[in-house]
């Protein structure tokens, strides 16, 4: 009998749900069967892999090796289907896409449409979600490619610089610091904000930039999306921080120069360091690229650029 790919996927099913139960029924076989391809699977390496004593079913130390290796296995089994079905005059195509909420605001809507204007028959997967997630997602081979921002990745993730991005205090109503040149730092600690929540590199940089500052301004709103911060900010005397570009585009918001003004940071195209790049792909960081040197930012300098 040889090793089979059911095997693997039956194995790894087992060792992330915990129990042949919820296995079995992910997987929609009967637990009797999956228990038997396991066997199976253990008489073929000659080891124990589940410990099947306790509540819940644990790998061994040789089931957690092996289960390492059963994964990238299948992850590389899924690239080398895909690569066989790239085709390169971009007649078809599937992208998938992830970025930080920033992005989705006023980057992604850009780039959508030039991918769709210039390759029609390309689909895009777009998903939102915080970096971390991101570059966990690339390892692990379930999207293509990452927006977010330069800084320490996970090994495995190259990061190609972008632009620059700036960052600013916005309030929907005309408030009486709008009227001056810039509001000191010193100012923020009277107001009440409305921010992203802590899992979002966006209010990391904001609250490493208050805490360099010494204040400490009331969040009275934290909410997960951008568009609902700017929907907030809009119906409230609430401030927020918007990017520049997202701020400008809005004439309903009012922006509020900081002195001194928040850090600028830098926008990266992200991808797993030894992932196949299909036909998709490569179009689209293209594209990307010629977007990013007609819009109104400040594009990364090419000596700066990796991967």
């Amino acid at each position: 009998m040889a090793l089979e790919l059911r095997h693997l996927r039956y194995l790894l099913a087992v060792a992330e749900n915990g129990t042949f139960t919820r296995a079995a029924e992910e997987l929609h076989v009967s637990q009797p069967t999956l228990s038997q391809q396991i066997k199976q699977l253990e008489r073929l390496l000659g080891a124990r892999l589940l410990d099947r004593g306790g509540r819940t079913v644990r790998l061994t130390d040789a089931g957690e090796a092996y289960v390492q290796h059963a994964r990238r296995a299948l992850r590389d089994l899924a690239a080398a289907e895909r690569a066989v079905h790239d085709v390169h005059d971009l007649s078809r195509g599937h992208l998938r896409l992830a970025v930080t909420p920033t992005f989705t605001a006023y980057l992604t809507g850009p780039l959508a449409a030039e991918l769709h204007t210039r390759h029609p028959g390309i689909t895009l997967t777009l998903r939102e979600m915080t970096q971390d997630r991101i570059e966990a997602g690339l390892l692990a081979d379930e999207i293509d490619l990452g927006i977010a921002f330069t800084g320490t990745h996970l090994p495995g993730i190259t990061a190609t610089e972008l632009f620059t991005e700036s960052l600013t205090l916005v309030t929907g109503t005309r408030h009486p610091a709008g009227d001056r040149s810039a509001l000191p730092v010193e100012d923020l600690a009277r107001m009440q904000l409305a921010l992203l929540t802590a899992d979002f590199a966006t209010r990391t940089h904001i609250d490493r930039y208050f805490d360099q500052h010494g204040i400490s301004p009331r969040t009275a709103v934290e909410a997960n999306s951008i568009q609902a911060l700017t929907a907030i900010v809009q119906r409230t005397t609430l401030a927020t921080v918007l990017p520049d570009a997202l701020a400008h585009e809005h004439p309903d918001l009012t922006v509020i120069p900081l002195d001194p003004p928040l850090p600028d940071r830098t926008v990266a195209l992200l991808a797993r360091t030894d992932a196949y790049r299909s036909a998709a792909a490569r179009a689209f960081v293209r594209l990307t690229h010629d977007l990013v040197r007609t819009r109104p930012c400040t594009p990364a300098s090419p000596a700066h650029r990796t991967g």
